[in-house]
């Protein structure tokens, strides 16, 4: 399995690398983003099989990128990780197509559940 993870602090990035691999997916293959901008570009050439992206990025932010990926057809699973989640935030993330939010910070239990059953 490949995972794209889209984040603009690489410490955040090593982070959410470290805790797919504590949460069992430990051979996957993971490329990584900087921004939506970057992210969606790398979508058409790595195709990955999901994607972890931070909401608040330069450039083009989370929601942005799942908005662009669904216009061009790309119906890559896709999960938000953001520092800030309100109910708010939750329901515009999943209207947009995410299979889910999470909170930062976060266990490796946090993400294996919320990846049970989509990645």
């Amino acid at each position: 399995m490949k995972f794209l993870i889209v984040d603009d602090s690489k410490a955040m990035r090593m982070i959410v690398q470290r805790t797919l691999r504590q949460a069992g997916h430990d051979d996957a293959e993971v490329v990584e983003a900087t921004d939506g901008a970057e992210a969606l570009e790398i979508v058409k050439t790595e195709q990955p099989d999901f994607i972890l992206s931070d909401w608040n990025m330069p450039k083009m932010d989370g929601i942005d990128l799942l908005k662009a990926l669904r216009a061009e057809g790309i119906d890559t699973g896709f999960g938000v990780v953001t520092s800030e989640s309100t109910p708010q935030m939750q329901e515009l993330a999943k209207d947009a197509g995410a299979r889910f939010v999470i909170s930062k910070p976060f266990t490796a239990y946090d993400l294996a559940d919320a990846l049970e059953g989509v990645a």
